[in-house]
């Protein structure tokens, strides 16, 4: 919790809802005006406060308060709540689905929070889940440049994987959609430079990516900051990009039922 306090005070300056994810995240939960809805590790919100926009009744749970309060300053028509995911503060068979979007590489025990989701979901509800998979980021170009502050990244992605960790909490049906970063993204996340590698020279980028911000060797970082400036400005980096390339998607939707 301590790293996202830290990042939690410019956090929005990156970071925004992209639409397109958004569409997806909608597409997926398939939401009705009459519904109750619950987004685990909201973050300071901008997923939460534009599924409220596009008319989706939803409630937002955060661990870090700095971020719960910046969530609750841009959307106060929203009710929002702290807690873990691994143990929600909600009645069982509360909520007509749920949306977990780039959260739960962080949670203690994947397997536990997903427990708690499904106990709070109905019959037949949504989970709907967007991350990545620890096969995408071994095709990540970054590992040129960081290949330490990439492998800590991984690791938590190669002691589970989500359908394992949802079915063994329980849920069925579980489906995979991959998604490839696009050149207009908005929402500044790790492979937000796929296709705009200048992006990772910005530090405000990198200081609303826990990858970046919370690396243990920032002399690693530096050092790789120089190499790809360099790339950049010999064209290397179009050979380094496209050593990388593969057709596994960059990040996954993963939709389980209950």
């Amino acid at each position: 919790m301590a790293l996202y306090d830290r990042i939690g005070v410019g956090y929005d300056t990156t970071r925004r809802a992209d639409p397109y994810l958004l569409s997806r995240l909608i597409h997926h939960l398939r939401p009705h005006s009459g519904g109750r809805y619950l987004d685990v590790g909201s973050g300071t919100g901008n997923y939460t406060i534009a599924m409220h926009q596009s008319g989706v009744p939803i409630v937002g749970l955060e661990l870090s308060p700095i971020m719960l309060n910046r969530a609750r300053e841009k959307g106060p028509a929203i009710c929002w709540h702290i807690g873990s995911a691994d143990a929600l503060p909600f009645r069982s068979a509360s909520f007509d689905g749920a949306t977990c979007t780039f959260v739960h590489h962080h949670l203690r025990d994947p397997v536990a929070a997903f427990k708690e989701a499904r106990r709070v979901l109905k019959d037949g509800a949504r989970f709907v889940i967007l991350n990545v998979t620890a096969e995408q980021m071994y095709h990540y170009w970054l590992h040129e440049y960081f290949p330490r502050a990439i492998a800590k990244g991984t690791a938590p992605y190669e002691k589970f994987v989500t359908i394992d960790s949802l079915d063994a909490a329980g849920f069925k049906n579980i489906r995979e959609e991959k998604y490839d970063v696009a050149p207009d993204l908005q929402d500044l996340f790790l492979y937000c430079g796929k296709n705009r590698p200048e992006l990772y020279l910005d530090p405000r980028i990198r200081a609303g990516i826990s990858t970046f911000a919370g690396a243990p060797d920032q002399t690693e970082i530096e050092d790789g900051l120089k190499r790809l400036g360099a790339d950049i400005e010999s064209g290397r980096i179009a050979e380094v990009m496209r050593s990388y390339a593969w057709d596994g998607g960059d990040y996954m939707f993963t939709v389980a039922k209950k």
